[in-house]
This record gives C-alpha cells, sequence and structure tokens, in this order.
C-alpha cells in the first residue's frame, strides 16, 4: 500500500520545544495538584490556547470497548476533575456500568499534556445546581432540549424541540436542573504530567497513589513520583 498518497503525510514534523519538567519534582514534596492548578493557570493566561478545559474523556461499554469524546473540564481540586453530562447520554450510561475513566488535557501551543485515571463518583446535587445556574440561560434550555447521544431526524427536529421548550418555559430565567443532567468526578490514582521535547525525547513525570486507591491531590506525602521514558 503506497501510504504517500493518502491525506495524511506520514513525513510531517513539528519541533517540539516545551519547558522541561524539573528533577526536583522527584523529591516527593510537590503534590500533582501544585502542578495542575498552575498549568491550567498558564494555559488560560495563553492567548493561543483557545479552550484550555477541553479534556478527552474515554469510557468503556460493558464489554470493554474504548469510547472517548472531548468534552469541558469545569472543576478542579483536590478531591479529582469534574465534568457535566447528560446522564442518560452513552458516557452516562457507561460511566454507570464501569465507574472508571481516563482524562487528557492537551495544551499543544504550550507543549504540555496532561492524562488522569481513576474511578469516577457522582457530584453531588448540590455542586450540580450551583454550576447548572452559571450557564447561560440557553445551555441551560439546551440541557433540557437534547437527549443526548439519541438519534434524531434532523437539525430541523432539534430546532423544534428548542422552540417547543422555550414556548413552555416562557420568560423563566431561573431554568432548574434536568432530572436527567449531573456531573462525574474522576478521581485520580494516577496523574502523568507531559511536556514535548526535540527529537521525541519528551519529559514524562506521572504520580501514582501510594495504595491504589484515590488519594487527595494536594497530599504529596499519597503520592509516588518517577520519570518515565518517552
Amino acid at each position: 500500500m503506497d501510504i504517500s498518497r493518502g491525506v495524511v503525510d506520514p513525513t510531517a514534523r513539528v519541533r517540539y520545544a516545551g519547558t522541561g519538567l524539573d528533577d526536583d519534582m522527584l523529591a516527593g514534596d510537590v503534590a500533582p495538584l501544585d502542578v495542575l492548578e498552575r498549568w491550567y493557570a498558564e494555559a488560560v493566561a495563553d492567548h493561543r490556547v483557545v479552550e484550555p478545559g477541553a479534556m478527552v474523556v474515554a469510557t468503556a461499554d460493558a464489554s470493554g470497548r474504548p469510547n472517548a469524546r472531548t468534552l469541558l473540564l469545569k472543576g478542579l481540586d483536590a478531591r479529582g476533575l469534574v465534568f457535566f453530562t447528560n446522564l442518560e447520554s452513552v458516557k452516562g450510561r457507561e460511566l454507570a456500568e464501569r465507574p472508571e475513566a481516563c482524562v487528557v488535557l492537551l495544551w499543544h501551543p504550550m507543549y504540555r499534556q496532561v492524562r488522569a485515571r481513576g474511578p469516577v463518583e457522582r457530584v453531588s446535587t448540590e455542586e450540580t445546581a450551583a454550576y447548572f445556574a452559571s450557564r447561560p440561560r440557553g445551555s441551560k434550555i439546551g440541557a433540557w432540549a437534547s437527549r443526548q447521544s439519541a438519534p434524531i431526524g434532523s437539525r430541523a427536529d432539534l430546532d423544534a424541540q428548542v422552540a417547543a421548550l422555550e414556548q413552555r418555559l416562557g420568560g423563566v430565567d431561573d431554568v432548574p436542573v434536568p432530572p436527567f443532567w449531573g456531573g462525574f468526578r474522576v478521581c485520580p490514582v494516577e496523574v502523568e504530567l507531559w511536556v514535548g521535547h526535540a527529537s521525541r525525547l519528551h519529559d514524562r513525570i506521572a504520580f501514582t497513589t501510594r495504595g491504589g486507591v484515590p488519594e487527595p491531590l494536594d497530599d504529596a506525602a499519597a503520592w509516588r513520583v518517577v520519570r518515565l521514558q518517552p
């Protein structure tokens, strides 16, 4: 097969030039959250990063077949990484069956990537309500109108669902949280930091919990840290 005739150029190269991961991180007094918060803040401040919260979430169905999609990171603290979704969507159903996930944040212009994986828990109704209240009204309507992942005949049908809901709600601004909508928190047992370097000799440092179960991301003593080969 002549791969040179495809749309992908296998000889294309980007020269990575990221700022390296210091060996001081291996001393054991740096917690994963220290780096995650700093990197996220720097991504937000970098005008080249269009959507700093864009995060790939990978799940698996009941038979173990993987699924992945990009959505938005909406919470980061010592407990883990939070996102919200329709609970009846494909990812919602898969997480109900197999409450484990892997997430990836890629800030390509900065040559940085974060990968985290671990069990998943539901976000409390109070946290969900607080976040939902912060969403623009159109996004609230959209959450009600869309049966996420379910087939639909046309875009016009979706627009009709939105219009019908708008008519039913009238001018109500305080749109309640749909009963089929909520949040998930990924509680990591592993967090890997990646920085791109020339010649594909990338920097990789991995934090893993000492007991193999989720630990607070701000507790350095609960985590082992090692440098990985690229």
